[in-house]
């Protein structure tokens, strides 16, 4: 039986992500598995390795994530409800003014035309900013490697930013995280029960399906206190595994100067971002108390999956990072097509 191409394509990229997350452990980098996949994974798209991305396992990766972060919820949480109106207000506000200064960075230091810049400088899901963009008459590549790029330099950036800068000791907790054994066989099913959030929030049309349909039924299970575990450590550092080999595979095909060019362009996007985000962060701690890293991981213009995941190796409040991810996004989705309509009467 002949092996297909394809597939050795996928194994060759998980070999090299597997590879990437080896050298990270080794250098005791936060999020070894996803950060090292990804860069090896983007080294390898832009030299030409003929790779490609995981797509029919990387949703069930999403899955995993999205029931992980749903068990970061707890009777607990509603104490803090106040905290977390106040801070989600904000997003409206963040959302505004992130986009309306990264459009403002496209039109004047680029020649793309107004609606890929648009969709290009929004802060919204990668999938979801594509698609659109190329439905309202924009350049889906460029859309595409701007997002890749933003995604790749951001999530790249926080967690080694907040390590340089002493604000967490951002060792990889996820090591020590709950074992294959620790689960009863009960909660695995309960678990495994929350992947039907999936079809639910696909038929609801909600943003990023995949993972905010299992994120909310996992969530309601443990909010109830039916079950108070977690999926293992060991799936959910495969899931980082998935994750950032797909992410690095999003530059194949690509040419390294068009690589370089985005690169570039997403540097001075993502710089922008950041420090705005870091601004609304410190009015975030400031109105509530929370606790900074935690408002830059909540507020990051990073994906969705990987901003959690980096919360999840920090060991802080994942529920609260993933919300306020799942509201921008939503935000983001909902303004950008009355948004484009007026502007281009």
């Amino acid at each position: 039986m002949k092996f297909p191409a394809s597939l050795g394509r996928v194994a060759l990229a998980l070999g090299i992500g597997v590879l990437g997350g080896w050298f990270f452990t080794l250098l005791t980098m936060p999020l070894p598995w996803m950060l090292g996949s990804m860069a090896f994974c983007t080294v390898a798209a832009v030299m030409g390795v003929p790779i490609r991305a995981p797509v029919l396992v990387r949703p069930y990766m999403i899955v995993v994530v999205g029931v992980m972060l749903g068990s970061g919820y707890s009777p607990e949480m509603l104490e803090r409800v106040a905290q977390w109106m106040t801070s989600l207000a904000m997003l409206g506000a963040y959302v505004v003014v992130v986009g309306g200064v990264g459009l403002a960075y496209f039109r004047l230091f680029t020649r793309y035309d107004p609606v890929t810049s648009y969709f290009c400088a929004m802060p919204g899901g990668f999938n979801e900013m594509v698609m659109m963009g190329a439905e309202m008459g924009g350049d889906e590549r460029k859309i595409a490697l701007t997002h890749a790029c933003r995604v790749l330099l951001v999530v790249f950036t926080v967690p080694l930013w907040l390590r340089l800068t002493g604000q967490l000791d951002i060792m990889d907790r996820m090591s020590v995280g709950v074992g294959l054994g620790d689960v009863a066989p009960v909660d695995y099913l309960l678990l495994a029960t929350c992947g039907l959030g999936w079809p639910i929030a696909a038929k609801l049309r909600l943003p990023a399906a995949m993972l905010v349909g299992p994120m909310l039924l996992s969530g309601a299970l443990h909010l109830s206190g039916l079950t108070a575990s977690q999926p293992p450590m060991v799936i959910v550092n495969l899931a980082q595994l998935f994750i950032g080999t797909t992410v690095g595979c999003r530059f194949t095909g690509a040419a390294p100067r068009e690589v370089t060019h985005a690169l570039g362009i997403g540097a001075g996007l993502a710089a922008i971002m950041l420090i705005l985000t870091a601004l609304f962060a410190y009015a975030i701690v400031t109105l509530t108390g929370t606790p900074f890293p935690v408002a830059v991981l909540a507020f990051s213009p990073g994906g969705l999956a990987e901003m959690a995941l980096v919360g999840l190796a920090l060991g802080v409040d994942v529920a609260f990072i993933a919300t306020h991810h799942v509201i921008r996004i939503f935000l983001v989705i909902m303004l950008a097509p009355p948004v484009i309509r007026l502007w281009r009467r």
